[in-house]
Parts: C-alpha cells; structure tokens; sequence
C-alpha cells in the first residue's frame, strides 16, 4: 500500500474542509461573534495539510486498496478536525460530543446531543447545518472532483465510497462527473 499517497490524498481533504470553514467563520466575523474557533481550527488544518500535500509531492500510485484506506482516513480526518469549532467555542461538554455532532452532520444522520440547537452562537449554526448541506452530496465526492489538481486518479476513491456495483458513469472522468453533480445540488440549493 502507497501509504505516501493516502495521506497526501488525507491532506488535499484537509486543506478542502478547512476552505468550507471560512464561510461560517464570515458568518461569525458578520454577527459579531467570536471567530477564533474557526480560525484556529483552519490554522491547524492548513499546516497539516500543506505539509501533506507539498512533502509528498510526487506520490501518484493510486489503487483500490488505496481507495479503501483513503476513504475511512478521511471520514475518521473529516469528523475529527470538524468538531474542533464545537471543541473551541467551549459550548460542548465534551470532545466526543462535538465528534458526534460533526459525524452526524458528515453522514447527514440528523442525530444530534444538543437540547436547544438554536442557543448555538450563529457561526457555529451555520458550521453544523453546513456539515449537513456538505454530507448531502458527500465530502469525499467533493475530494474526487479536486483530486485531478494533484495528479491523482479518483476513480478508485469513488467505487469505494459507493455502494454495490458501479456499472456507469455520467462522463468518461470521475472528476468531471463530481463537478456536475455539485453543479446540480449548488443549483437546487
């Protein structure tokens, strides 16, 4: 196994999520909230990121048993890194609570430990219903459609995310095919 690659794959998803976070982070900076759980937490992932990206620059080996791994790496990446807004802004008992919440949101499960959801400052709101709106479609879709930028294959990533047989594809590139789907969800958003 290609180890070098799954992680600068790892990385590239990093680098992704912590894109996303900007947005609830401007919806803090708008409300007059505090933006600091953003910004660390997008510090973090900008550092380990980059470093993934840029110091294994040149790892291209892409296979299924690299998909396979990839693809529970970055669930497991996604979900921990996600809930460190929760973890930051202090309006969670506990790290596994913010986890949750976030994994929740990733898988689009819809459970959540919160009592009152709306008590959330906004930026936070926002980041959990953006978990929601990103799971619909699927962040390691999102990944596939960004992935030709290192050079990498997806298609190995995307049979492993989906479930039973692949038998089509809307296009001759798994990329492509992950920008049209995103273009059709942004447009019915």
């Amino acid at each position: 196994m290609n180890f070098k690659t799954v992680f600068r794959v790892a990385g590239f998803t990093l680098l992704v999520e912590a894109a996303a976070m900007l947005l609830p982070m401007g919806v803090a900076l708008y409300y007059g909230e505090d933006p600091s759980p953003f910004w660390k937490t997008i510090g973090i992932m900008v550092v380990l990121g980059m470093l993934s990206v840029f110091a294994l620059r040149g790892q291209r080996k892409f296979f299924a048993r690299e998909g396979f791994f990839s693809v529970g790496l970055i669930w497991v990446l996604s979900g921990v890194f996600g809930a460190l807004p929760f973890w930051f802004s202090g309006q969670f008992g506990s790290y596994v609570d913010c986890f949750f919440e976030t994994i929740s949101g990733f898988t689009t499960t819809g459970s959540t430990i919160l009592t009152v959801i709306e008590g959330l400052p906004l930026g936070l709101l926002f980041w959990r219903s953006f978990t929601h709106w990103l799971g619909g479609m699927g962040v390691l879709i999102l990944t596939t459609a960004l992935l030709p930028f290192l050079g990498i294959n997806s298609t190995h990533l995307i049979r492993a995310e989906s479930p039973g047989p692949v038998k089509s594809k809307l296009v001759p590139r798994a990329s492509q095919s992950s920008k049209i789907l995103y273009a059709i969800y942004l447009a019915l958003t």
